[in-house]
């Protein structure tokens, strides 16, 4: 690593004054990937502003108003997944944070680190490919070992989104606080965070230089809400998924009014499925309405040469999901 300097801001109005005078900064969260990504020289900051001490950007609170979810971007996942509030009501998102990598990793890694984590694509991962995530005019994985890639929008770049929170965090319609240099704050839903690699190669979401994320937002449920959230590992107990559902349903007198379906881990974005969630509004849900609903989740897949598997996994997974959050799938049937 080269030499850089290091500053804690102590308050938002101080990180983006910081921010603000050094434009080509660093931000560090739980600095998990920011770590990973200096090693690898994929970074090389000449100053890093490590927001570990504003306090105002931790915990979970319930705004009393409005029923919904306040969390800090810089509240761990291992809180995020301890937090009573978060379990109760959204707790597809507690399934992810109380699931993710190891205990070591879920005691550093923060809710907004994960959202903004840059590919774990072994071919941007390694100097010696300049793909086109890198200015390169060639994505080494649609030809070469693609066992982990994109079966969906992998035409252009075939990595997949590597925030495990973004896929319970998009079915829950979340929304994201995000502050800029001049220290004005605005709210963005998660849904416009993303960026394809149709729109910008180089880039995974909207954030501009020395924008920082300070809480993530969640509406409060309808009455009759739950969610699941499940993922499949070649370890169970700390890999990278092969692939992520997350459901949320509404449902009244049996029959579903609302739903909200997220898949990761198979596209270069967090994906909501249309086709999954018509497939089961105004049903009553039972193992035949969920195989269709996995089915129809995959509709229009394009696995590449090693990766085929990911399509019947995914289309299990949403099967899978939709029962638990139905109240319907027994626990050895879990997965994630």
């Amino acid at each position: 690593m080269q030499r850089f300097a290091y500053t804690q801001p102590r308050t938002l109005s101080e990180a983006a004054a910081a921010l603000r005078a050094y434009p080509d900064a660093a931000v560090k969260a739980g600095g998990v990937d920011l770590l990973d990504l200096m090693q690898e020289r994929l970074v090389a900051p000449e100053v890093i502003v490590d927001l570990d001490r504003i306090d105002e950007c931790r915990g979970v609170r319930r705004d009393a108003a409005t029923g919904g979810l306040r969390i800090g971007s810089l509240t761990t996942l291992a809180d995020v997944a301890a937090a009573d509030s978060v379990r109760a009501g959204w707790p597809a998102l507690a399934d992810m944070a109380r699931g993710a990598a190891t205990p070591q990793i879920r005691n550093q890694a923060t809710l907004g680190g994960n959202l903004c984590q840059r590919p774990r694509c072994w071919y941007f991962r390694q100097a010696a490919y300049v793909c086109r995530k890198k200015g390169g005019a060639t994505c080494y994985a649609q030809e070469g070992d693609n066992r982990y890639h994109a079966v969906f929008g992998n035409r252009t770049c075939a990595m997949t989104y590597p925030s495990g929170a973004a896929v319970p965090l998009l079915a829950y319609d979340a929304a994201l606080d995000v502050l800029d240099v001049t220290g004005r704050m605005r709210t963005l839903p998660l849904a416009e965070f993303f960026v394809t690699p149709e729109q910008d190669v180089r880039r995974e979401n909207v954030l501009a230089a020395g924008d920082v994320i300070t809480a993530v937002t969640l509406p409060q449920p309808s009455d009759g809400t739950a969610g699941a959230y499940l993922n499949l590992k070649h370890k169970q107990s700390f890999d990278w998924p092969l692939a992520e559902a997350a459901v949320v349903l509404t449902q009244r007198a049996g029959v579903v009014r609302g739903a909200r379906i997220a898949l990761g881990s198979v596209a270069p974005t967090p994906l909501r499925s249309a086709a999954a969630e018509a497939a089961l509004i105004g049903q009553t849900v039972d193992p035949d309405l969920a195989e269709r609903a996995g089915q129809a989740a995959v509709r229009g897949a394009q696995p590449l040469a090693h990766n085929a598997e990911k399509v019947p996994l995914l289309a299990e997974l949403v099967r899978r999901a939709v029962l638990k959050a139905a109240g319907q799938l027994p626990a050895e049937d879990e997965l994630g």
